[in-house]
């Protein structure tokens, strides 16, 4: 067999391990690049805006000082009036105006240079309002206004409370929201915590991509299963879920104690907020209480835990772990008394499986790449030995392994062949009176076109193994003739792992992320299914609990959130990003990697419009509230504008939104959907009058009162209080206000979903927090009726259905108050989850 049919088996054997931490550092240090480059693009395009306003503000200033000097005034009109050319013009009074001042001024102006006696007095009144209204807008012009009335004598104009206003600060950045009418005293609000909660419902999605050791069947009917910080018990039969939700971060492998209760999980260690390592390690809990037992580990292993195992012949008293350190410690503990026996570095390379002898629990074996080792206890002390291959074809990857009821040890690898293993007694000849018994290879079967990923032992003895790239699973006879085949469609991808049910059924785990169940007569359907690579786009359908997501890997996927199930999905020529449906629920617009935007039909799931706008990557899909326009944010700064008609089926340009000196992040509709509110890359907030001609509000105070139909945007005075304090401006991803408008929630780039009241106006506001994901939460959608929340991890490839209750009902223990600023007072409950009362 060439090596390039292999390439793809072994990348996956290799990629769980082999550079999890250096991967990591590398994508922080490239988004940290890439924010800084954002930020100075922004700061430039800031700083060329600022200068053209200050150039039109410097004429405003010296009308300032003609309303307080007099004296200074007939030097300024001669200075101003050189040549013949009028170089002072007046501002409009409104707060964010920076527009000349229109025609009927200028003449009114010009008017008083021709006799200036006669009508100063009148002339220098109006001036004066508007000047005063002007500084109101910018607190540096008015600091430098101030400097020069007082070094002429005069006193500094106050602020009118027409245009109160407060400011929050991103990266050094000011950001100026005005108070609505309807607030009077904003010093005076209370922020409290929402009179809901959030309790996990169901989780969708499967980690089989790229981890082993991941999925068993117990006896009480539910495959336990991992996927983000979650460890999932499902039930096959009643299809129901139980989760357990004490892990930190992502949850990489799993060990079934051999009471078929107790469950061992390890985790990586992941990284705090402030980017320092947290510190892994292993959690043993009772499967049917979801109560755990004890804590392995914590301070001693590093990177994450790679592969765990309970030894079997002394009923479980043993558990080995195997960290990701670049040695990749072998540690053996006394799990029920927390006591290490023994710790040894095992190799360099990647160790992908570890195993006691079922019979001895003094006998463990590794294997991983390029490596078979048998390890063997004694007096405290662990010592290994290489199998050797001889005349064998040493594989770059020994993926898996099982003990066969005949006590042999049969490995499965990336050649596609089973070996069988023995023990040899001392070559004495060759090696002289100190040689030792060394394993060997007694056998070699082929067995798959590609790698073996995984072995079972059924009771009768018969074994099952599971292929890479031909995607089969085999029965065979305790000595390895084949006896029954099948191959799982290619949409699932390889065999990841396999599971008995009753001799007949089995689960079989894929590396697309799917659980099926079937049997070799009538072929295997998905019970699990989920996204295979980073997730972002998100909407829920406006009249059903039903929801679409989409993301790099270019499915798109329709989900019951009733069911719980996958209704349909389709493949997409790019990546998804972003994705809205209209509001008559007939179809969904997604908006892909390269400005292109497809509309599919729900019930054909047919592309029905096919359109690109630029050739960047598109951000937000939005319609407006009766569905008669459709708006695009785009990478490209712009925000293009379709009318839309035939019930969501034609889509006209109408026109585009320019003004945007970044990316477009958020935007959301107007009730009367007549007007945009954007959000952008540097941090800006601007509006639109789409039926006046998609033209830029240069005054924003008018908007102050505006009602929207939805709130996504993260920048706004209604939501400015769900940001931390010190934020970056990158640490909000998304957020989205209930259809009851009176919650909000938040989805971060630390793995948590955050619960605020709405509005939410004031720094350090109260709310809960719930952990489940293992990377950053990219999105977060209410259901039409308010009954459910979406969340999805980026990532961690991981779906999260929270149900919302009433605060005060059901297990409070699921609440999880804290602030956005930090707090001292803060204690973990049962289920994991950091509690703060503010």
């Amino acid at each position: 067999m060439d090596g390039s049919s292999n390439s793809l088996d072994d990348m996956s054997a290799e990629s769980s391990t082999e550079f999890p931490d250096r991967l990591s550092l590398m994508e922080v240090r490239l988004q940290a690049q890439e924010d800084e480059i954002t930020l100075l693009k922004s700061s430039l395009a800031d700083a060329l805006r600022k200068l053209r306003i200050h150039d039109q503000q410097i004429p405003m200033l010296k009308q300032q000082l003609i309303v307080v000097n007099p004296a200074a005034a007939r030097v300024l009109n001669q200075s101003c009036y050189v040549d013949g050319l009028s170089k002072c013009r007046l501002s409009t009074s409104s707060p964010d105006a920076t527009h000349h001042a229109p025609n009927r001024v200028r003449r009114n102006s010009e008017k008083l240079t021709k006799d200036p006696q006669d009508k100063t007095k009148q002339r220098l009144s109006k001036k004066a309002a508007s000047s005063t209204n002007l500084l109101t807008r910018s607190p540096s012009l008015e600091s430098r206004a101030k400097d020069l009335i007082s070094s002429a004598g005069s006193q500094g104009s106050r602020r009118g409370t027409q245009s109160q206003s407060i400011k929050m600060f991103i990266r050094g950045r000011p950001i100026t929201m005005y108070i609505p009418s309807n607030i009077p005293k904003y010093e005076e609000l209370k922020m409290d915590l929402p009179s809901q909660k959030l309790e996990l419902d169901w989780v969708y999605g499967y980690r089989g991509r790229d981890c082993r050791a991941n999925f068993y069947f117990l006896p009480s009917g539910e495959a336990v299963y991992f996927i983000a910080c979650v460890v999932v018990l499902y039930h096959i039969s009643n299809q129901t879920q139980r989760h357990y939700r004490k892990h930190t971060d992502c949850v990489r492998c799993l060990a079934i104690h051999p009471d078929k209760v107790r469950v061992a999980s390890g985790q990586t260690a992941g990284v705090d907020k402030d980017g320092k390592p947290l510190q892994p390690f292993v959690h043993i809990w009772d499967s049917k209480t979801l109560v755990t037992l004890q804590q392995i580990g914590l301070g001693t292993f590093e990177r994450g835990v790679g592969s765990v195992a309970f030894s079997n012949a002394d009923a479980g008293t043993f558990l080995c772990v195997i960290d990701d350190s670049n040695e990749h410690m072998l540690s053996l503990w006394d799990w029920n008394k927390n006591t290490k026996h023994a710790e040894v570095k095992s190799t360099n390379e990647a160790v992908l499986a570890v195993d006691f002898n079922p019979v001895d629990t003094n006998n463990i074996i590794t294997c991983g790449k390029s490596h078979v080792y048998f390890w063997t206890m004694s007096a405290g002390t662990l010592t290994k030995k290489q199998g050797i291959f001889g005349k064998y074809k040493k594989p770059k990857f020994i993926l898996c392994f099982v003990f066969s009821l005949t006590g042999d040890v049969l490995t499965g690898d990336s050649e596609g062949n089973i070996l069988t293993w023995g023990k040899s007694a001392a070559d004495i000849k060759t090696l002289g009176k100190g040689a030792k018994e060394t394993f060997q290879i007694m056998k070699q079967t082929r067995a798959h076109e590609g790698s073996v990923f995984t072995m079972c032992v059924l009771q009768g003895g018969a074994i099952l193994s599971g292929g890479g790239k031909d995607r089969k699973i085999i029965r065979w006879s305790a000595d390895l003739a084949p006896e029954r085949e099948c191959e799982i469609s290619e949409k699932f991808g390889a065999v990841r792992t396999i599971a008995d049910v009753d001799g007949e059924e089995l689960l079989v785990g894929t590396t697309r992320n799917a659980i099926l169940r079937g049997t070799f007569s009538d072929g295997f359907v998905a019970i699990v299914q989920g996204h295979v690579d980073e997730m972002w786009g998100l909407a829920t359908h406006p009249s059903q609990n039903i929801f679409l997501t989409c993301g790099n890997d270019r499915q798109v996927c329709l989900w019951n959130a009733e069911d719980h199930k996958l209704d349909w999905s389709t493949i997409l020529e790019e990546s998804g990003l972003c994705a809205d449906f209209c509001p008559n629920g007939a179809v969904v617009s997604v908006g892909l990697s390269t400005g292109r935007w497809v509309v599919l039909d729900l019930q054909t799931k047919e592309m029905v419009s096919d359109l690109t706008d630029g050739n960047e990557q598109l951000s937000v899909m939005r319609y407006s509230p009766d569905g008669c326009f459709l708006a695009v944010g785009s990478h490209d700064n712009f925000i293009y504008i379709y009318s839309v008609t035939d019930g969501g089926q034609r889509y006209t340009r109408f026109g585009k939104c320019t003004g945007h000196s970044s990316f477009i992040t958020h935007l959301d509709w107007s009730k009367d959907g007549k007007y945009i509110m954007s959000n952008s890359g540097d941090y800006e907030i601007l509006y639109w009058d789409v039926a006046g001609g998609c033209k830029l509000l240069r005054n924003r105070f008018e908007s102050k009162d505006r009602e929207w139909a939805s709130y996504t945007c993260v920048l706004g005075f209604h939501v400015m209080g769900v940001w931390l304090e010190g934020s970056d401006g990158t640490d909000i991803n998304a957020l989205c206000r209930s259809h009851s408008e009176s919650m909000v929630a938040v989805a971060d780039d630390f793995c948590k979903v955050h619960l605020f009241q709405y509005p939410c106006p004031k720094p350090k506001a109260p709310s809960y927090k719930y952990e489940g994901h293992g990377s950053h939460v990219t999105n977060v959608r209410f259901t039409y009726n308010d009954s459910h929340l979406l969340s999805m991890g980026g990532k961690d490839t991981c779906i999260l259905q929270w149900r919302v209750k009433r605060a005060g009902t059901g297990n409070d223990k699921d609440l999880l108050p804290s602030s956005s600023s930090v707090c001292p007072n803060s204690v973990y409950t049962d289920n994991g989850i950091q509690r703060h009362i503010p």
